[in-house]
Formats: C-alpha cells, sequence, structure tokens
C-alpha cells in the first residue's frame, strides 16, 4: 500500500456504494482540527481551531501539500471549544450532507463536461484530547483506549495515584510462553484474550442507549449516512503518540524532572504489585535510597549519552540542530519537538544508548524505536503487518518486564493499534499531524492584529486563495503551496563540508569507474574491447594504447548502443 485507495477503508466505499466509487472524480477527504496560539506568545491563554479538509483524490507527493489544504472552518477563541465542537461543526457536516447526495452541473474542463460531484469523508486526524471532543469517546480514566472500550487494560497506582495501562499479554498468541511467566509481570499468568474494537454500528447503538462509561455524547459525524460502516471513523496521531513515548524514555533514562517515570512512588507501586521487590526503596537517616533498576543509567552513562546526541551531525533539513537541544551540565535533552523526538525514535536513539544500559531494556528500545521505523514507511508491504503486530505486542511486554508500571501510561498503550490502523487504512503519513501543524504555523503568521486574530487569518486566507487562482493563468509563476523542484534536488552537506565544481573529465572518471565495476556491464566491456581491436588492427598489441582509447570512448559507444537496442 502506498495510498489510502490501496486501503480497505477505500476499498469499502466503493463495495457498498457502487455508483459512489464508479465515478473516480468524486471526493474522498479527511479532517483536522487543533488547537494553536495564534499569538506570539507561548502562554496558552488564547486558542484558536481551525478545520482543516484534504483530499485524497491525488497523488501520494501532493496529498498533503499546503496547496490542497481547504480552510473550512475557523473556531474563534479564546476558549477552546471542548465537547461542544459540535455546535460549530453543524454548518460542515450540513455541506458533507449535500456533497453526499451529490452537487449537480460541475463542470469537468479537462474532459469539457458537466457531471454529478459527491464526496466522502473518511475519517478525522486529531490528537488525543481532540479526538475525544470530535468522536464523543472518554480519553481518561480506566476506559480511556477508544478501541478497547471496557475491556482496556487499566490498573490504578495506589502510590503513585495514577492510572497505568498494562497487561499487553493478552494480544499474545495463546501458546506464548510470556503468558505463564509470573514474576516478571504482574505475580499472574495471563489467559485473556484482546479485546474485539467496536464496529460503527455498535458504537452508535451503545450512544444511543444512554452508555456513559466510555462515551460522552454522540458524535455528530454520526449524522452523515456513512459514517457508522466506515472501519476506522477517528485515526490515532502517530506524531503525537510518537513524542510522548519518547518523552517518556528519554526522560526516564536521563532521569528529567517532570518527565521521569522513576521515583519512590514508582518503586512503592512495584511493591505492591509483588513484582521487582528488590527495587523497593531503601530508607535512611538523611535520604532515601533506591537502588538502581533495569532502566536507570549512572552519571558516566547519562553523561555518555548525552555526549553522543552532542557530537552527532545531520543533513541540513533533516532535523533541528541536535546540538542545541543538549545539556551537558544537566545530563538532560531541553526543549524536544514533535520531529525532533521523530528523527530520536526513529535513527538516532539506538545509536546514542548502543554502549550504555543493560542489554535486555537496550534490546527493548531498540526494538520499539525499529517498530516506529517501520511503520512510518511511505509503502506498506502487507504481507509483512502480522508480523509486525506480534512483534510490537512482544516489545510491549518487553517494556513491563524491565520497566515500571508508571510508564505505560496511555499513550505507549496505544501503539498496540497502530498497525490495525496501517492495515485499514494505508500509509501512516497520510493520517498524522505533521502538514496540519506546519500549516498552522502559516495560519499564525498571518495574524497582524493581535485584537482580532481570527479576522487577519480569513482575510489573508481568502486573499491567497484568489492571487493562486490567477496565477494558475500566468506562466513561469511558482505555485504556493508545493515545494519546487530545486528542493527536490542535491541538499547542502553537512555544516564543515565544503561543495566542490567537479570538471567534466573527473566525472566522465568517475562515471566509467561505476560502469567498470557493475556485473551487467562486463559483458559490454568486453565486446567493446573487441570492436577497438577490431576497428585498429595495428594496435592491436600496444596494450595501453588499446586500454587509453576503451577509457575516452566506452561511455559514447554504449550510450549508442542503448539509444539503438531502445
Amino acid at each position: 500500500m502506498s495510498h489510502p485507495a490501496d486501503s480497505p477503508s477505500w476499498k469499502l466505499l466503493d463495495d457498498k456504494w457502487p455508483e459512489f466509487g464508479n465515478e473516480p472524480r468524486n471526493l474522498r477527504l479527511a479532517l483536522s482540527s487543533d488547537g494553536f496560539n495564534p499569538h506570539s506568545s507561548l502562554s496558552s491563554r488564547y486558542s484558536c481551531w481551525p478545520v482543516i479538509l484534504v483530499t485524497y483524490n491525488l497523488p501520494p507527493w501532493l496529498c498533503m501539500k499546503r496547496k490542497f489544504m481547504m480552510l473550512t472552518l475557523l473556531i474563534s477563541g479564546p476558549k477552546q471549544p471542548g465537547n461542544d465542537i459540535d455546535v460549530y461543526l453543524e454548518p460542515l457536516i450540513d455541506d458533507l450532507k449535500s456533497l453526499w447526495v451529490g452537487i449537480r452541473g460541475v463542470y469537468d474542463a479537462h474532459n469539457g463536461e458537466y457531471f454529478t460531484l459527491r464526496a466522502a469523508l473518511m475519517w478525522t486526524i486529531n490528537d488525543f484530547p481532540a479526538y475525544g471532543n470530535l468522536s464523543g469517546c472518554v480519553v481518561k480514566g480506566y476506559k480511556a483506549c477508544p478501541i478497547c472500550g471496557d475491556d482496556t487494560p487499566s490498573h490504578r497506582l495506589k502510590n503513585g495515584h495514577k492510572i497505568c495501562y498494562i497487561w499487553h499479554r493478552k494480544w499474545l498468541p495463546i501458546n506464548h510462553p510470556y503468558r505463564r511467566q509470573r514474576a516478571a509481570f504482574n505475580g499472574k499468568p495471563e489467559y485473556g484474550i484482546p479485546p474485539e474494537p467496536l464496529t460503527g454500528e455498535e458504537v452508535l447503538h451503545m450512544v444511543e442507549n444512554g452508555d456513559k462509561v466510555c462515551w460522552k455524547k454522540k458524535s455528530i459525524f454520526f449524522d452523515l449516512e456513512y459514517w457508522k460502516y466506515l472501519p476506522v471513523r477517528h485515526a490515532l496521531d502517530v506524531m503525537h503518540i510518537e513524542k510522548n513515548v519518547c518523552d517518556s524514555i528519554i526522560g526516564t533514562l536521563l532521569e528529567i524532572p517532570g518527565k521521569n517515570k522513576d521515583g519512590i512512588a514508582a518503586r512503592l507501586d512495584l511493591l505492591n504489585m509483588r513484582v521487582k521487590t528488590d527495587l523497593q526503596p531503601e530508607y535512611g537517616e538523611r535520604r532515601t535510597r533506591l537502588p538502581p533498576g533495569p532502566w536507570n543509567l549512572s552519571r558516566a552513562e547519562k553523561r555518555e549519552v548525552c555526549n553522543s546526541f552532542y557530537g552527532m551531525k545531520v543533513p541540513e533539513g533533516y532535523s533541528s540542530n541536535i546540538k542545541n537541544l543538549v545539556s551537558l551540565q544537566d545530563s538532560r535533552l531541553l526543549g524536544l519537538k514533535s520531529h525532533d523526538c521523530h528523527t530520536l525514535m526513529q535513527q538516532l536513539l539506538p545509536v546514542a544508548i548502543r554502549s550504555v544500559l543493560e542489554k535486555p531494556a537496550r534490546y527493548a528500545i531498540t526494538r520499539l524505536c525499529f517498530f516506529f521505523n517501520a511503520i512510518c514507511a511511505k509503502t506498506v508491504d502487507v504481507s509483512k503487518l502480522d508480523k509486525l503486530e506480534e512483534d510490537v505486542v512482544v516489545t510491549l511486554c518487553l517494556l513491563e518486564k524491565y520497566f515500571p508500571p508508571s510508564f505505560f501510561d496511555i499513550m505507549v498503550h496505544l501503539v498496540v493499534h497502530l498497525v490495525r490502523e496501517v492495515r485499514l487504512c494505508g500509509p501512516v503519513y497520510f493520517r498524522w499531524m505533521y502538514p496540519f501543524e506546519r500549516y498552522m504555523k502559516v495560519l499564525k503568521g498571518y495574524v497582524q492584529n493581535c485584537t482580532r486574530p481570527e479576522g487577519c487569518i480569513a482575510e489573508r486566507y481568502i486573499a491567497e486563495e484568489a492571487v493562486e487562482f490567477c496565477t494558475q493563468h500566468l506562466s513561469d509563476v511558482s505555485i504556493v503551496g508545493v515545494p519546487s523542484s530545486q528542493k527536490m534536488g542535491v541538499s547542502k552537506p553537512l555544516s564543515g563540508c565544503t561543495v566542490s565544481v567537479v570538471d567534466q573529465d573527473l566525472l566522465n572518471q568517475a562515471h566509467l569507474y561505476v560502469l567498470e565495476n557493475t556485473e551487467e556491464v562486463l559483458p559490454d566491456i568486453e565486446q567493446h574491447m573487441i570492436h577497438i581491436r577490431t576497428a585498429y588492427p595495428k594496435f592491436r598489441k600496444r596494450t595501453k594504447w588499446l586500454q587509453d582509447k576503451h577509457n575516452s570512448t566506452f561511455i559514447q559507444w554504449l550510450r549508442f548502443k542503448v539509444y539503438v537496442v531502445e
């Protein structure tokens, strides 16, 4: 799968409503909404909520670009709408209903004809709190997982006063040895089975009958005729899940205040659960000592990890400067943004911890990094998804064996459901918040009058749409919202390198070197040498002359041969 068109969710609309699927010009949409502060200050007193639609009827490299994002609503602040967001979405839902019935008389400029345009909303894309506001499900407490529902594997920590989400062994095969292990987990064997995700029809039946355990309200999206039949109605945002998991790992390893999942309360919770009793706090006259656990690093090891991050260099545009995020004095990483966490989990974190930490804990973290790297691929091999799902369950069980229960918040638990959504919806990069977060930065730049931020955004957006429409009728004008071809070429090197211009002779030498070391070209090299000996019989015995002649003429001879064959 390389596009949502390859996914079962797309094909379900085609199969259930053939009249909709038979018209390739009918639109498939996704909706995203999130709050941002339109002012330059970092305070969160003002929250403005844009509602953005994207169209999937485009090639993969254009679907999520700024040019094709439609700002349909702008919910004004200063307070966020919360569960009342349905009131603001009602005009948009009315438009989506009309689009599902069809808009007649839409002109197709390419074919020069009129047709009836229809559109369907496939899913919403939000962070987890906004997920709860749009879907109407509970995202806190014992039933915080919207997919597990009533069967969410939750447990309240007596000393930490938090709810943890453990017991992922029920997702393992029934004969897996981890199910019978007691001491490494919660002191009990596991014989349960994973919960079955509810269908849209079951969810609608529950909310209409007043189920207040897992659902806060009936979502307004159920007013759409097709909504209850979709297998995935609200997509989990991999960007925020990856960021929160990365923050938990880095915070626990480096013991960053506010992000560390270890402490006296976490050790007492281990004692209450009767696991890892050798890690219980040791109370002294002046201070309480915590025995080192599998996740703990010594001061020297923390310094070594930070020095590894401090010395890392990446190509320009790959990520922010990792060096600026490292505090060598405190042995911490500070100010990590979403893309920084993405870079750490994808590439850098396994390198930084390769020589520190106990091997079982290091192995579990590295497995989790490999999982995020695999799931974020632009092309998904469907035949490997079952193996990937088994691997991530084993990874979460390994983390349960070597990390405290307080580490397992709801974001860590949601990792177990990511493969399911890839199987049903296609590649992850069509359903995460990165393009929408970048677009919100553009909207923030529109604000010139701080007393009327929404007015500034609306006026600038309409003006940009008008200018963009006019540029389609002009030549040699760059398009707003689509990367130029220059940016798609060779990027600048690392900061310590310089760019040098290669002359044609040196380029030909490099080209010849590559050709002569390619197995597929070896028969052509022999054929060319025979051609030279035949064309110049006087120089058959002069080996050096023949080799120089071959080096100077082989590239052009090979190009001519390929051209004749084609």
